[in-house]
């Protein structure tokens, strides 16, 4: 790669943002990737449960989510996933 083309790559940004609110919370993969597997419901309430999420109805406190969660332990990140969605929702994220 030449000088120029390093050049080019830094000015632009690799992707456009759009235009709109932001978004408040994070979204529940980012979480679940600072997590380590096999995990208890109390670690990761302990961890991360002041983390706000972002869900379908709007933000939410993980710590709530898994207070409704009946899942002990989390054996996998999709176990994690799949029960937090349970209790949030799936779908788009309300950006209003």
């Amino acid at each position: 790669m030449s000088d120029t083309d390093e050049e080019t790559e830094e000015e632009a940004p690799a992707v456009e943002l759009g235009e709109g609110p932001d978004i408040e919370g994070e979204p529940l993969a980012r979480v679940a990737s600072r997590l380590t597997w096999p995990a208890k419901r109390s670690d990761v309430r302990a961890q991360e449960g002041e983390t706000v999420i972002r869900t379908p109805e709007g933000p939410v406190e993980l710590d709530e989510a898994l207070a409704e969660s009946e899942v002990p332990l989390f054996e996998g990140r999709s176990d994690f996933l799949e029960a937090v969605e349970d209790v949030v929702g799936r779908g788009p994220v309300a950006t209003e």
